[in-house]
């Protein structure tokens, strides 16, 4: 199961890389297609890859990424029991916020992976991945930490690591709870 669930992750990918109608094609070095477990308990979704992002073509490694990443390993999630992606697979120029059209050209990448990975809870990480995977009318502000069930799966909203960065690290104490509910959540059935 989890080769073929790889191998098909890898398709996406591959795909992803030789779209030729991707809006962001002629600005982007690499594609950030997501990176991880094939069964992973918890995938965390953010909106869009960064500069650091394309240039390596990995999604969450630059510093809101190397804060998401110490965050989870510091509540005690292991490599194989996560996956982490974005809405869009493209840096938008600029780092500017995902366009409409973004976004609805890469959503059903993203829909294809999480039915391949089938992962217990899903982690939106800001408001695009919240109003993409859950609801458009939600806000993060009113929303985090609170666990939803939609069509059978938990989805558990916290804010996107970049702007656990902007607030000088104010909302750091609620963004590591969240991540731990997830861990919590995901050994729970």
């Amino acid at each position: 199961m989890t080769r073929d669930t790889q191998q098909l992750l890898d398709e996406i990918a591959d795909e992803i890389k030789h779209d030729k109608t991707c809006p962001l094609r002629a600005t982007r070095k690499h594609t950030v297609p997501g990176e991880g477990s094939p069964t992973a308990k918890v995938c965390f979704i953010g909106e869009a890859p960064g500069a650091e992002e394309d240039e390596q073509g990995r999604p969450f490694v630059g510093r809101s990424g190397q804060l998401l990443r110490k965050t989870i390993e510091e509540v005690g999630f292991k490599e194989d029991e996560y996956w982490i992606g974005n809405v869009i697979k493209c840096r938008p120029p600029e780092n500017r916020d995902p366009s409409t059209e973004e976004v609805e050209h890469c959503k059903h990448y993203l829909f294809a992976q999480l039915v391949l990975i089938q992962p217990r809870v899903i982690v939106t990480l800001g408001r695009y991945s919240l109003q993409l995977l859950v609801s458009p009318e939600l806000k993060i502000t009113k929303i985090r930490g609170q666990h939803i069930k939609k069509d059978g799966q938990i989805y558990l909203p916290t804010y996107h690591p970049s702007a656990v960065l902007r607030t000088g690290l104010q909302t750091l104490p609620e963004f590591r709870r969240d991540i731990a509910a997830a861990r919590k959540l995901a050994e729970t059935d």
